[in-house]
């Protein structure tokens, strides 16, 4: 599989699951960057269960999973040889734990893909100094080689920025080491490093809906000031990442947990504007995802289910020209425009385009037919970009059909699927 390729399967997956685990969520409190000691006496999740997280993820909706394996304080989640800040300094297990393979082992049990996140950038007591460019650079292929190599195969390997902008790391050299351990893995990172995965630019979790692929400068870091300029044009699939609660690592502040509603609108201006969707849990001081959380993202995974699992009866889309025409199924019933008891309203179009040869849509116009007036048609919807998936809402009403009318394309274009629900 190549790259591109990696990346159009990487967009198939749409929506995964974040699990911000390690030495902080011992420490509620902290904070990153904040120069408060976390000494590894504390870290023992007694009740560790990775296999609760990804069926979580899984019932949820999740297709893929991303473990914490080193955040900015430099805890090692594995016991690493190279660090003297790993789960080896530590009471748990007696020192022969290792999070890192009971969660690669808990995501292949239920067949989500495995990610791995890492920050190159650390700080603190224990942290490995950045004086000495080569060196870090050393440490850090090191401890990624034990990462890409004792676990399989890794799916997706997600780089973090923030704390690295005053490091100048040897960027091919550590994307050589990496396609020589893992060929087929995806990255999140600088497009600088190899072109992978962008970040969408904010941790609100929504992307604009006007989304194209193809971008020449991209948000890489929380503390950088200015987008950095790329030096040509790139096809890089964005990445929504968020938060369920105020912080990404556990903290006693249940109270901030994001309601269902607020997560599926984040849902749906992620998803629904052609990125994918990240949503953070930071499992707690046990080792178990809090009850709270696992309640609110099981309903969110409802949600879901309920809003986009079950297409109207609306026929296959016919295309004539630049119109797709999709026709209600139902419409010749002569109770279809009187009858109140008969639930036939849509709000909703979901269109997919086929993006083996790029991206090429850039505007469209969704029309409905009325229901009495079935020759009269209404603007209900005005989009740009659609890639992956655009889901384009608009008030309720019983439509007897609804137009797709691309209105301007870049070169050749093909449509994958178009679907009309019904959203509550």
């Amino acid at each position: 599989m190549n790259g591109y390729e990696k990346q159009l399967e990487f967009l198939s997956w749409e929506y995964g699951m974040f699990f911000h685990f390690g030495i902080r969520s011992f420490y509620p409190g902290h904070k990153d960057w904040d120069n408060r000691d976390m000494p590894p006496e504390n870290f023992d999740p007694t009740a560790l269960d990775c296999e609760q997280w990804i069926r979580v993820a899984k019932e949820a909706g999740a297709k893929y999973a991303i473990l914490t394996t080193k955040h900015h304080d430099g805890f090692a989640l594995w016991p690493s040889k190279y660090s003297n800040y790993s789960v080896a300094q530590t009471p748990w297990k007696n020192g022969k734990g290792d999070v890192v393979r009971e969660f690669v082992d808990a995501c292949r049990k239920y067949g989500l893909k495995v990610g791995l996140y890492y920050s190159p950038a650390q700080w603190g007591k224990y942290s490995i100094s950045f004086s000495n460019a080569k060196e870090y650079d050393d440490y850090f292929i090191n401890q990624l080689g034990e990462l890409l190599t004792q676990y399989g195969k890794i799916d997706y390997l997600w780089f973090d920025g923030c704390g690295s902008e005053g490091h100048e790391y040897d960027k091919a050299r550590i994307v050589e080491a990496i396609g020589n351990m893992q060929p087929d893995i995806l990255t999140f990172c600088d497009p600088e490093w190899t072109p992978g995965v962008r970040w969408i630019g904010n941790e609100d979790g929504y992307a604009s809906l006007s989304n194209p692929l193809v971008v020449s400068s991209t948000d890489f870091s929380e503390l950088a000031t200015e987008e950095q300029k790329l030096s040509s044009a790139v096809f890089l699939p964005a990445e929504c990442d968020c938060k369920l609660r105020s912080t990404w690592f556990w903290d006693l502040n249940e109270e901030t947990i994001k309601s269902t509603e607020e997560l599926f609108g984040m849902y749906e201006m992620s998803v629904g504007h052609g990125s994918n969707f990240l949503i953070n849990i930071g499992p707690d001081s046990r080792g178990l995802l809090p009850d709270a959380d696992v309640e609110r993202i099981l309903e969110l995974g409802k949600r879901i289910k309920e809003s986009y699992g079950e297409p109207k009866s609306f026929s296959a889309p016919v295309k004539v020209g630049d119109i797709y025409t999709l026709t209600n199924v139902e419409t010749d019933m002569p109770d279809w425009s009187t009858d109140p008891k008969k639930e036939r309203l849509s709000n909703c179009v979901v269109i997919e385009e086929d993006l083996k040869n790029g991206q090429s849509v850039e505007s469209f116009s969704i029309y409905a037919y009325l229901p009495a007036y079935k020759h009269k048609r209404i603007l209900v919807f005005e989009g740009k970009t659609i890639g992956h998936k655009v889901i384009c809402k608009f008030s309720a009403m019983r439509a007897s059909k609804y137009e797709i009318v691309i209105n301007s394309h870049n070169g050749d274009y093909a449509i994958n699927n178009i679907k009309v629900f019904y959203v509550k």
